[in-house]
Order: C-alpha cells, then sequence, then structure tokens
C-alpha cells in the first residue's frame, strides 16, 4: 500500500495483523518469519510503500477446551444449532487468561458434538459478544450449518439490534455511524478510528429516551457489520460513552451523577449497559426465518426502572403513556 510509506514495519504489521500481540509479532521478526523479496527483516524498518510482505505463521498450539457444567440460557435448540442468551462476565471462548469457565466449556458439556466445528480454539462460534455484554449469541453444531450461517454475517443479513444506555444527550433522533475500526495505534487492549487500515464499520442508531437531567440517553442500536467492540468505539468516538464501559467511558461519569441513588445503581453495575436484545436469521438447513429476543437483565432493567419512575409522569389509571418499548 502506498499510503503505508515511511511507516514502521512493526507498526504497520500491527495494524494489519490486530489478533497477534506486539510481542508475537516482534518474535516472528526477530526469528526472520516476516521477510520482505525473500530476505529477512528488521522491525524498524521503513516501508517505501508497495512491498510485498511475507510472513510465516506457526501452528496456533490448541487451548484443551474441557467441557464445563455451567448452567445455560437457552432460547432455542436443534439438532444443528443452539441459541442462548449469554450473560455478563462470560468470555466466549478459551484464550489466555481465560482458560475456563467460557461459553465454549460450558456448549461442549451441553452439546457433546461440538469438537472441531469451527477449529480447536472456536467450536461452534461464528460470531462474539465482549465478555461484559449480555445477550442474544448463537452456536453451530456441524460444519455444514457452520458454513453457511457464516455465510450470512459475512454478508451482513444477519439481523443485530442492542439496547445502550449512554452519557451524553443525543441530539437528533436517529443516525448511522460509519468510520472504519482497527487496533488502537497506542493502546493494545482498544480499537479505534483512528488507524491507517481499519475495516469498515457501520452502526444506525435510534434514540428511544432522553433522560435530560442526568444527560443520559437510551438508545436502540442496529449492526451492518461487526468489528470487535465496534458499538462501544462509534459511540465513545461521537463522545457518548456507554455507561459502566471501563475501557471507552471513565469511573469519573458515574460519579459525577448528581442523583445519589442512580450513581450508585451505576456503579454498582459492574459491566457495561450494553445488551444484545434481538437476533435475526435465515436457518442454514430449513431456510426458515428465526427471529429471538432476550430482556434486559435485572441489573439493567433495574437502571431503566429507576430512571423511568424518575422522568416519566402516570396517567389517572397509573399507567405509564409513553412506555419504552421492551425487547
Amino acid at each position: 500500500m502506498q499510503e503505508s510509506a515511511g511507516e514502521r514495519l512493526d507498526r504497520f504489521l500491527a495494524e494489519q495483523l490486530p489478533e497477534l500481540s506486539r510481542s508475537q509479532l516482534k518474535r516472528l521478526i526477530d526469528d526472520g518469519q516476516v521477510r520482505i523479496a525473500g530476505a529477512a527483516v528488521k522491525a524498524g524498518l521503513k516501508l517505501r510503500g508497495g512491498e510485498v510482505i511475507g510472513i510465516l505463521l506457526p501452528e496456533p498450539e490448541p487451548v484443551d477446551a474441557l467441557p464445563e457444567a455451567i448452567p445455560l440460557a437457552i432460547l432455542y435448540e436443534d439438532p444443528h444449532l443452539i441459541v442462548i442468551d449469554k450473560p455478563a462476565h462470560m468470555v466466549v471462548h478459551p484464550a489466555p487468561g481465560h482458560r475456563g469457565g467460557t461459553l465454549v466449556n460450558a456448549l461442549l458439556h451441553h452439546c457433546r458434538d461440538l469438537s472441531g466445528i469451527g477449529g480447536v480454539l472456536r467450536p461452534g462460534i461464528v460470531h462474539r459478544l465482549d465478555k461484559d455484554t449480555s445477550g442474544v449469541m448463537v452456536a453451530t453444531k456441524d460444519d455444514r450449518t457452520h458454513q453457511q450461517l457464516a455465510r450470512q454475517f459475512k454478508a451482513h443479513t444477519i439481523q443485530r439490534r442492542y439496547r445502550a444506555l449512554v452519557h451524553g444527550l443525543v441530539q437528533n433522533q436517529q443516525g448511522t455511524i460509519d468510520r472504519p475500526i482497527g487496533r488502537h495505534p497506542a493502546q493494545r487492549l482498544k480499537m479505534s478510528s483512528s488507524t491507517r487500515c481499519g475495516r469498515r464499520a457501520v452502526t444506525h442508531w435510534q434514540v428511544l429516551r432522553r433522560y435530560d437531567r442526568d444527560r443520559l440517553t437510551l438508545l436502540d442500536l442496529a449492526l451492518e457489520t461487526g468489528r470487535t467492540h465496534q458499538i462501544r468505539v462509534h459511540l465513545a468516538e461521537m463522545n457518548l460513552p456507554v455507561v459502566g464501559d471501563p475501557l471507552y467511558g471513565s469511573a469519573g461519569l458515574a460519579r459525577g451523577l448528581a442523583d445519589a441513588q442512580l450513581r450508585k445503581r451505576v456503579e454498582q453495575l459492574d459491566r457495561q449497559f450494553l445488551h444484545a436484545w434481538r437476533l435475526g436469521f435465515i436457518h442454514p438447513q430449513s431456510g426458515e426465518a428465526l427471529e429471538f429476543r432476550a430482556p434486559l437483565p435485572p441489573e439493567l432493567q433495574g437502571v431503566l426502572d429507576y430512571l423511568e419512575k424518575k422522568y416519566t409522569p402516570l396517567d389517572a389509571d397509573g399507567a405509564d403513556p409513553s412506555a419504552i418499548p421492551p425487547p
């Protein structure tokens, strides 16, 4: 790429290969596994632009994912796939620091025929939710179903809807964020739009409620693409960080809430206020259009109930005349 001219090789590769850590890339370069024109190169090499870079990646070391009897909230299951309501704090698949207690461990116990589907590291997994995001997920039980469902995700025909409570008042009623997302150039744990080699990411949003005095907005969001941390990055870069998000927000935002009861509820969340409430797709085997919904978990619903009680006057019958449509 000509736009890479003058950039250090290691920084360019870090943007191109976000799945690899800087230490992994350094080891590959030091071991001579990164080559230009057949010759080993150094990490600090300045690119001219237009080079063809060859990288020899070692075979991944399998993570021994063992079945674990972890309860699952199953929304649907048949011989080909399973749909679950993932709780917050559950990692989707094993990784360094999370060898057990993951969704994969739970699925391997529940679905004995998952092994190898989608690879040994992520059996049955065709998409992910962040550790502290809850909501609807689908996993597959056979190769054909996995491949066909993966094609739907790649074609962006999967219907994915989320609810998010954000700090800040959104002025427009609806809109679209179309900004690429890649690895943050300086902070490895974060994703960002400030990267040269991000992938296109599109998020559609609509305002459900504004809580003016507390400067909070409840949003309904639809994903057109599915990049890592997509909603959290897009909203944070609009200066609308998701409530409770420690990576793209700030604990100081919760402490700044004037309402003591609301502040306590938000500080006790221990997760971001982001929930995947709806998932729709075509069943790869039957061709049937399926849609699944998961209500907000109690800790999120409790915050909304408090805000609704605080902001919404009741009519003569004690009913809320403008209730938020439930997920």
